[in-house]
């Protein structure tokens, strides 16, 4: 007959997890190839193509004018219900949630932080980038335009580029950039695009948008993440930077320079499988020599842990005598009333008598 313990698949998925920290072999740094670079480059000459026509208020402001007339959301309403809730994949608080938590059980499971230091740099970068030029130009939108034909820059808006555009391309995008095999590689890279092209056609749709915001929206975050690479190192050397931390952390908790509460906090995260301890386990006082005889005899001994309920105090008020078992103490009152007796209410009103027990 078998005894062995057949794991479940939670108790497999954990003991997966439970293990040395290690990063897999199979995966490989983007570097920034000679592809790469003329990509890059094309990009940014067709980011710098796009602002220059609209700050000369060329064709592409009357088309954006054109469309803004041709009111898309009245054209079709019914697809409005949708849209609403499909633009909001664009929206940076909800995918940033999201992906990071996907990035981040990824980097729980590779045992590396390269994902989630990845994802902050190019959200950084988003940030700084799209927020500088949106803040630079000051275009106003579509619902706000004061003058017919003009590009509305300078005017306190802040709507070029499109920042639900940028969002989507970089938050899917850095999925893609992040996968392991070649193969996920191609497939993310075509869900992100299929995102990011709907997502900046729902703000044309919706009004929110002019098309020239939506074409440098998915320009800029293009550009971020062809950008990625040069940064690789950066993330390295974050990541490296952690690890130090924590085994710094690891040291500190081992000598005991760190207070209780913290070191009860950090005990769980830091513990590697359960390898090493505090020093002050390690030092913690034997048992006195009366209360091993007790055990050895089979005695019950006073706060010996058991295993159930609350930790014992420490054994720090016991004195050199030897414990007092329950034998030795002296016989306690018997079951009753504990009053003294009274013998001029005996005399007067003799008391009831008590039933015995077991009778």
């Amino acid at each position: 007959m078998r005894t062995d313990h057949m794991l479940t698949r939670l108790e497999r998925v954990f003991a997966r997890l439970d293990r040395e920290p290690e990063r897999p072999a199979h995966l490989q740094t983007p570097r920034m190839s000679r592809h790469r670079v003329v990509l890059l480059g094309s990009t940014l000459a067709f980011y710098l193509a796009i602002v220059v026509a609209v700050l000369t208020t060329s064709w592409l402001v009357r088309l954006d004018w054109q469309i803004m007339f041709f009111r898309p959301y009245e054209q079709w309403p019914q697809l409005h219900a949708f849209l609403d809730y499909l633009v909001v994949l664009g929206q940076r608080g909800p995918t940033a949630v999201m992906v990071a938590a996907w990035l981040g059980w990824r980097s729980w499971r590779q045992h590396t932080l390269r994902p989630l230091i990845t994802l902050g740099v190019a959200l950084l970068l988003l940030n700084v980038t799209v927020g500088a030029v949106k803040i630079g130009l000051g275009r106003l939108g579509p619902h706000y335009a004061t003058q017919i034909g003009s590009a509305e820059l300078f005017a306190g808006g802040d709507i070029f580029p499109s920042g639900h555009t940028a969002n989507a391309v970089v938050t899917w995008g850095i999925l893609a950039y992040l996968a392991s095999t070649v193969v996920t590689r191609r497939v993310l890279s075509v869900v992100s695009a299929v995102v990011s092209l709907s997502v900046g056609a729902t703000t044309v749709y919706l009004g929110t948008h002019w098309v020239s915001d939506v074409l440098l929206g998915w320009t800029a975050g293009l550009l971020i993440l062809l950008a990625l690479p040069w940064f690789e190192p950066l993330v390295a050397r974050a990541e490296a930077y952690v690890f130090e931390l924590r085994e710094l952390l690891r040291r500190r908790l081992e000598e005991g320079r760190v207070s209780e509460p913290v070191a009860a906090a950090l005990t769980p995260l830091l513990s590697a499988g359960g390898k090493w301890q505090l020093r002050r386990n390690a030092e913690a006082p034997a048992p006195a020599p009366a209360t091993q005889q007790a055990q050895a005899a089979g005695q019950p001994v006073a706060n010996a842990p058991t295993g159930h309920g609350p930790t014992p105090r420490p054994a720090a008020h016991l004195t050199t005598r030897p414990h007092v078992i329950r034998s030795e103490r002296t016989p306690v009152t018997p079951v009753g009333s504990r009053r003294p007796p009274h013998t001029e209410r005996t005399t007067a009103r003799p008391a009831p008598a008590r039933p015995i027990a077991g009778g």
